[in-house]
């Protein structure tokens, strides 16, 4: 089969197969994306951020913990091309190394948050009554305190650490999943398909794993992948408190906290950490908005 006829297979008006139906949907959706210059500059920028992250032993100058404090505040220069902190320790190595920390923080917060919210959300909206009076009113008791301020409390209860901010982040994450998810299920709840499945027999739990989640799951990527910066920054505030990953550890977060005192006469302590931080974000809100376009058109449109 050419390429020719490959294309004109995908794009068919009419599909005689389930399966060319679905790949012809992918493949629209993917020429869809890949018109949309910035959704493409924000995914080649994190797959080049996820193979810094992998490469990171190899591309790393030096070691992201060794110190050497007669290059203390260097600036940046053949040598130590982001210059060095002030413990002498080469920035674009702690920088390399500290894309592992955003990518373990933004991956594991971005599957557990949104896993809780459909859950809820879709229960709640299916099951209506007392059930979605509780858990929509647990829902707003989360949004009523920001997102930030309640997870620094969770981590000054659970102590200090990596593992207890991406906890704190995922459990104060989830509310506008749930929303979202509720919304989509009293959509769809009452809808011939949904009605038709009940008089075949199928249960509550059936109906919501095959009929509701699939509705749900466009508009949750569309959101996680719009909210990734958030996640980035809300890590990245921890750390700035020392509430995050703890020394040696590379953070960005951190590096920025350890770079302020020295701001205004070495600004590349501060700033390089705080660029990677902005060129990321960005990555992630360009890849959102292609995203939206494929799977939410109507909403992108708005």
């Amino acid at each position: 089969m050419t390429d020719l006829s490959t294309r004109d297979w995908l794009l068919s008006a009419a599909p005689t197969t389930r399966r060319q139906a679905r790949l012809g949907a992918l493949y629209q959706g993917w020429l869809t994306f890949r018109s949309n210059r910035l959704a493409m500059l924000g995914l080649i920028i994190l797959v080049l951020l996820a193979l810094m992250a992998i490469l990171a032993p190899d591309l790393a100058p030096y070691s992201p913990t060794a110190q050497n404090l007669a290059d203390r505040l260097q600036p940046p220069s053949a040598r130590h091309w982001l210059g060095t902190d002030a413990l002498g320790r080469d920035i674009l190595s702690r920088i390399i190394w500290g894309s592992r920390v955003t990518l373990f923080i933004v991956g594991t917060v971005a599957l557990i948050s949104p896993i809780i919210g459909l859950l809820i959300g879709t229960i709640a909206g299916f099951a209506g009554g007392w059930v979605d009076q509780v858990l929509m009113r647990i829902t707003d008791i989360f949004l009523a305190f920001p997102k930030l301020i309640l997870a620094l409390a969770l981590v000054a209860a659970l102590g200090p650490g990596i593992v207890n901010a991406v906890l704190a982040l995922a459990i104060t994450g989830w509310p506008p999943y749930a929303r979202l998810a509720r919304a989509e299920t009293l959509a769809v709840r009452n809808a011939d398909y949904i009605a038709a499945a009940r008089l075949q027999g199928a249960g509550s739990f059936r109906l919501l794993v095959g009929h509701v989640w699939p509705m749900c799951i466009s508009s949750m990527i569309v959101r996680v992948a719009l909210d990734m910066a958030g996640i980035i920054l809300s890590a990245a505030g921890l750390g700035f408190l020392g509430l995050g990953a703890q020394p040696p550890l590379a953070e960005w977060g951190a590096m920025i906290s350890d770079g302020r005192t020295y701001i205004l006469d070495h600004w590349w302590v501060a700033a390089m950490p705080g660029l990677a931080i902005f060129i990321v974000s960005l990555a992630f809100n360009f890849l959102g908005d292609g995203l939206r376009d494929v799977l939410d058109p109507k909403g992108g449109a708005e």
